[in-house]
């Protein structure tokens, strides 16, 4: 992130700053035990052998998000795949493409994945254009398709920043509605987001960024699960959604 926002960070501080961020996620996570999935690429795997252990040990799923997060080619799907089964001892069956970019659906079916989570059903000028897309899960070329969740009403995007950026109440009633309607929902985050992000000439970020980044997003992650939690709803990872 602070590259497309023209600041340098080494490998190093990409790697301690998502190790650390790691950590925090599974230590809510273990605290409300919930399961989740972790898209992870092969080089994050690579360069955090003990947090993936932890991940795997705790019940987590392990999917892929390519080899790169910064390059990508469609051998990659394949290879990512292949090299992570061999870094967990598990099957890897899910793929989401970095920043939810398009991906060839028959290209991740011929890679041996069971579904792909790369879709975000909504309208934000210069990410997103898929209005057009179906909005809950489906099956295409062969895969489950699992969208990230937005409203059913104008298709709010459910995702990190809009976690960041609205009232914690309001991002949960919004977050319960949506449950409510399809009976699911599909959010995602970033390690990064729980490492206080407001360092201008650190990282660069925009306000809409930064916004409520490392300790405050640490609080308001436990909170929200706590919240879901007291009201039974109930938590999985992908994998476990797709058997169910």
């Amino acid at each position: 992130m602070p590259l497309e926002y023209n600041k340098e960070i080494s490998f190093e501080d990409q790697m301690e700053i998502s190790i650390r961020g790691t950590k925090h996620i599974l230590d809510i996570l273990d605290k409300h035990q919930v399961k989740a999935t972790f898209f992870s690429t092969v080089i994050f795997a690579q360069n955090a052998p003990e947090v993936i252990k932890r991940l795997l040990s705790s019940g987590h799923e392990l999917a892929s998000h390519g080899y790169y997060h910064s390059a990508f080619d469609k051998t990659h799907l394949e290879l990512s795949r292949k090299v992570l089964q061999e870094i967990s001892s598990q099957d890897i069956v899910g793929f989401r493409m970095p920043r939810m970019k398009p991906v060839d659906e028959d290209e991740v079916r011929k890679a041996g994945y069971l579904y792909n989570s790369s879709i975000n059903p909504t309208w934000l000028p210069g990410r997103y254009n898929n209005l057009s897309s179906p909005r809950t899960i489906f099956e295409k070329a062969g895969i489950w398709q699992i969208p990230a969740s937005v409203s059913p009403m104008l298709r709010f995007p459910l995702f990190w920043l809009s976690f960041h950026n609205l009232p914690l109440w309001l991002y949960t009633w919004l977050a319960k509605r949506t449950l409510k309607k399809d009976g699911y929902l599909n959010i995602y985050f970033h390690p990064w987001e729980f490492t206080d992000l407001t360092d201008q000439n650190r990282f660069g970020f925009p306000g809409y960024v930064s916004k409520n980044t490392g300790t405050k997003m640490i609080e308001r992650m436990d909170s929200f699960i706590n919240k879901l939690k007291q009201q039974n709803y109930s938590f999985g990872t992908l994998s476990d959604f797709i058997q169910y």
